[in-house]
């Protein structure tokens, strides 16, 4: 160490940290004036350090640019059994109680004359039955410690020594039994309470950490892939390719897992059949499962949710990180960066009502609709992507909102009251559409008439053999002086002296002559034979001609056999 350039005392831990021209960062104990850790660079010399004033954060300048790091692992290693969190915070093992919210110091964890910094565990494994707790950290390669706590000896200092033994994973697998992972011949060694090896076996796949699955099963992670493990069988239950999982958080009836990934969250059941997956774009730090197996996890600055179909979203937003412990109700218990125990209260509302609706759980959806504020675009436009049109419309005020819910869903009667409010005519057109697709006659009448849609009304009369309404059509065509619409009327109502007339009346003397003809108005076939004179047009002569007539519906007037649409 030479040319020291920037030294500095850390403001919340006895150490010095100082950085030189030898291309390292040093950190010393300020009590025992002893180094404790060394960062160095390959190509530049270190300048200048400062310290954040309030979180585990230091910046130091170097030759081409800077870097900011932290000193110590912050998220605390902890176990929840129940209403019971174990947990190490100032190298002490606590305890935590949910219901009461007290916490308990129970233990001193952190060896003595140790000389290294990131000395805080990175796990803690805990067995209920035993009311024992595995310890692992980073301390000489990894080793872990194992405390039995005596049931009636929380917050006395009267304990007994501590077990130890080298191994960077270690887990409880069964009520007196733990495993601790030997990387070095990719093995688990399972052992008792009194840290003795009782059985050894190897690992389907390489494996760099072992975590609990269930009695007498692991899951192993390799860089690639989780396996869960039989350990009495020696079976593979399950083998899945994922990123490099960090933490494994299982619900409380042991059915579903999240693995939790850098930069995702895998929801997969206990055997690894994969059910969805979460990307985040920025770092994922915990997660908890809650009483109704909705996953809640947190990233750097957000609280989130994830259902069993994929869908996910924002909870609240979060000032610092914290790590969740527990989730109940609407209070979700967490540790922050220092190791202290906050309770969280959160608004659930809008990720029960999307599960009630997954679960169809209608009443209850029902009930939250009536008596909560949930509203909004985002849950209007939720339910129509969901296919629950019929249920968004509960929520919505606006006219031309509730129409095209109405339409999505069928729902006639609000479409028609809402088209009324609107008076457009491309929503009259479009509530015709589907009137006639549920067979509404009435509905389909009313709609072609607030558009004047007399083509369409005419061919509805004619399919519903409704003569009567069609004769007055006949009549509008003829006030209107709308030619076409007479003559299709006509021939609708098979009414060949009145094709005759409008044929005459426009103008077409052959073609009026032809169809008088055909026809057996001979009278009136005489008449325009005289006007026409030399023009007379040539019939074929052995053909026989038949009047063309509509056929008769079968069912008039009314509407439809209705489509049934669902309430």
């Amino acid at each position: 160490m030479n040319n020291v350039s920037c030294v500095m005392f850390h403001a919340k831990q006895d150490i010095i940290v100082s950085n030189s021209e030898d291309k390292s960062i040093r950190v010393w104990d300020a009590t025992k004036r002893t180094g404790l850790q060394t960062f160095r660079r390959e190509h530049d010399r270190f300048w200048i350090l400062a310290a954040h004033p309030e979180i585990n954060l230091l910046a130091a300048g170097h030759d081409s640019g800077m870097i900011v790091f932290k000193l110590e692992r912050e998220r605390p290693a902890f176990a929840v059994s129940g209403d019971s969190l174990f947990y190490a915070k100032d190298r002490f093992l606590r305890y935590y109680d949910f219901s009461t919210q007290k916490e308990t110091q129970i233990v001193p964890i952190r060896r003595p004359g140790s000389t290294t910094l990131n000395q805080c565990p990175r796990t803690l494994s805990y067995s209920p039955t035993e009311n024992a707790v595995l310890i692992c950290s980073d301390v000489d390669g990894g080793t872990y410690e194992l405390y039995q706590i005596p049931k009636d000896s929380i917050g006395r200092s009267d304990l007994q020594e501590a077990k130890r033994g080298p191994g960077s994973s270690a887990i409880f697998v069964a009520r007196n039994r733990f495993a601790v992972l030997d990387k070095s011949n990719n093995q688990v060694l399972i052992k008792n309470l009194k840290n003795e090896v009782v059985k050894k076996s190897g690992l389907p796949v390489p494996t760099d950490a072992i975590f609990y699955a269930g009695t007498g099963n692991l899951l192993c992670r390799s860089d690639d892939r989780v396996v869960v493990f039989d350990l009495q069988q020696r079976l593979v239950l399950g083998d899945l390719q994922t990123p490099f999982v960090k933490y494994v958080v299982w619900s409380s009836d042991m059915e579903s897992v999240a693995l939790l990934s850098k930069h995702s969250i895998m929801i997969t059941s206990k055997k690894l059949v994969h059910q969805c997956t979460f990307h985040e774009t920025i770092r994922v730090k915990s997660g908890a499962w809650d009483e109704n197996g909705v996953f809640i996890y947190t990233t750097l600055n957000h609280i989130k949710y994830c259902l069993p179909n994929g869908d996910s979203g924002i909870i609240r937003t979060l000032d610092v990180p914290i790590y969740l412990t527990k989730v109940s109700g609407n209070k979700i218990f967490c540790l922050d960066r220092d190791g202290k125990n906050k309770t969280l209260v959160i608004d659930a509302t809008e990720y029960i009502f999307k599960l009630s609706l997954l679960r169809k759980r209608y009443d209850h959806v029902m009930s939250m609709i009536r008596n909560s504020q949930l509203c909004g675009e985002a849950v209007i436009a939720y339910l129509q992507q969901k296919g629950f049109p019929e249920v968004a419309l509960h929520f919505v005020k606006d006219e031309k909102t509730r129409f095209n819910l109405a339409i999505e869903s069928g729902n006639i009667q609000i479409a028609v009251a809402s088209a009324k409010e609107i008076d457009d005519k491309d929503h009259w057109y479009r509530l015709g559409v589907e009137a006639l697709r549920q067979g509404n006659a009435g509905i389909v009448e009313y709609a072609y008439q607030r558009t004047k849609n007399f083509e369409r009304l005419s061919f509805l009369y004619l399919i519903n053999g409704n003569l009567e309404k069609l004769s007055k059509m006949l009549k509008i065509a003829e006030v209107k002086n709308d030619v076409m619409g007479q003559f299709h009327n006509a021939l609708y109502l098979g009414d060949i002296q009145e094709r005759v007339k409008i044929l005459e009346n426009a103008g077409h003397l052959p073609l009026a002559y032809v169809t008088a003809s055909v026809h057996g108005l001979h009278d009136v076939a005489e008449r325009l034979a005289a006007e026409l004179g030399d023009d007379v047009p040539s019939l074929p002569e052995g053909k026989k001609p038949s009047l063309l007539m509509p056929p008769a519906p079968v069912i008039c007037g009314g509407d439809w056999p209705l489509l049934r649409v669902m309430k």
